[in-house]
């Protein structure tokens, strides 16, 4: 594998010395940019994309060859453990995901196994394979998975929820039957996630979406113990170097000692937590990554811009921080705001390592 000639992202993970702050952003690939518009029309659908090592290494490239990002990330989608274990998944217009097979019965549960990537989700594997030739050394790649509670919902659910009634019922009521979907999904996270590793992920992120809508204890149990079972049986060095972990809960700023007790190397943060109190919490433990509000891309440049300083200005000096947006960019968005944006980090951030 070739030489690294970009490794300020890594760097940042372990809180080690960079130039500037590096920047990247959740769902850089995506229907924002036009020339992705046109791969996934090629492609028939978001799955055709998904499901074709090619394309989905095409389509992880576009963002780069437009914009000085400091990591690549894997286009692929959190539900293909679901549906690799045969629930259905499709896509409605509109409607976003669902699956034709809901899992709601202890029955249901039983018969779901723990997945072999190599065997059933072999096209995402070729994909990081494919990526990590093309970047051919010049920034990173990030692999990434959905955690296991979030998977749970939509698995239970059948698709997106606004109040995630049927889960919760299961977990209230039916607790013993919920640690068992949802220990099936850490070990079927696990082996997903070192066999990503395995094949070129330099590091990986947990996408724990829906656990800030769980009370406090209810995602100390059912969110946060998987969470900490994964990173405990993730590869964590490869090629002679550390792979890091980024746990993002969205809504979990509360959480953030408790996140930072896994051994996860970074923190994702949300919009709605001050990076310079989260720093002054967790800062020594693990860097944290985030946390524009992806909304503010859609004003000027200049107030982009400013929105930018503020939040340098409040991590403050020295290293240990990933600026990204608090979730994933809107489809609506200018690609020019995004280049604005990813230019600013760039230029202001310089002044914060000396």
């Amino acid at each position: 594998m070739s030489q690294l000639k970009n490794d300020r992202f890594l760097r940042a993970l372990l809180r080690e010395p960079v130039d500037v702050t590096p920047v990247w952003m959740m769902r850089q690939a995506g229907r924002y940019l036009p020339e992705y518009r046109a791969s996934r029309e090629r492609a028939g659908n978001f799955m055709g994309l998904c499901g074709n090592p090619e394309m989905a290494c095409e389509v992880t490239m576009q963002p780069l060859a437009r914009y000085p990002l400091d990591a690549a990330i894997l286009f692929s989608d959190i539900l293909t453990i679901p549906d690799a274990m045969g629930l259905g998944l499709y896509f409605e217009t509109g409607e976003g995901p669902k699956f034709k097979k809901p899992v709601r019965t202890e029955a249901d549960i039983n018969a779901l196994r723990i997945i072999d990537p190599a065997k059933d989700l072999p096209y995402v594997i070729d994909a990081v394979s494919l990526i990590r030739r093309e970047l051919n050394g010049s920034v990173p790649l990030i692999g990434f998975s959905g955690s296991p509670w979030t998977l749970a919902t939509y698995m239970i659910e059948g698709g997106s929820s606004k109040d995630f009634r049927r889960a919760k019922q299961m977990l209230y009521n039916q607790p013993e039957l919920m640690h068992q979907l949802l220990d099936t999904l850490a070990q079927s996270v696990i082996v997903y996630l070192n066999a990503q590793i395995e094949a070129g992920a330099q590091a990986v992120q947990i996408f724990d979406t829906w656990g800030g809508a769980l009370s406090h204890n209810a995602y100390r149990e059912f969110s946060l113990n998987y969470l900490d079972k994964i990173v405990k049986g993730l590869i964590r060095e490869r090629e002679g170097r550390r792979v890091p972990v980024i746990l993002f809960t969205k809504g979990g700023g509360q959480w953030l000692e408790t996140m930072a007790d896994t051994g996860a190397d970074a923190l994702g943060l949300d919009w709605t937590t001050d990076i310079g109190i989260a720093r002054a919490r967790v800062g020594s433990r693990v860097a944290l990554q985030g946390n524009m509000d992806p909304t503010i891309l859609y004003a000027k440049p200049d107030r982009i811009r400013a929105e930018v300083a503020a939040i340098l200005e409040s991590f403050g000096a020295g290293s240990g921080h990933v600026f990204n947006l608090g979730h994933g960019i809107t489809p609506e968005v200018d690609p020019e705001h995004a280049g604005a944006f990813i230019r600013a980090v760039h230029d202001l951030s310089a002044q914060y390592h000396p």
